[in-house]
């Protein structure tokens, strides 16, 4: 299976969400976890998909389980869901 291409604004919403309740700027996120701020920008915004490694980096800077940037990104998608109907 080719990977996906187009991007998964949930994923980068959720890293936004849980960076921002801590009071991390994308500046200081990327440099706690070794990602370029830029980098940061494009994943919250949507334009790029990270890699499963970048995503467990950041859930490590933020101290939760790889499964609660999920869980957070799953919850972001079903509210857009529900008002799409």
């Amino acid at each position: 299976m080719a990977p996906r291409k187009e991007p998964q604004p949930a994923l980068g919403q959720a890293i936004r969400r849980l960076r921002t309740e801590r009071n991390l700027s994308q500046e200081e996120l990327g440099h706690l976890a070794e990602i370029h701020p830029t980098w940061i920008s494009h994943i919250e915004s949507g334009r790029t998909n990270p890699a499963w490694g970048t995503v467990r980096r950041i859930a490590a800077v933020f101290e939760v389980p790889l499964s609660e940037v999920v869980l957070v990104a799953e919850a972001l998608c079903e509210d857009e869901d529900k008002e799409k109907i």
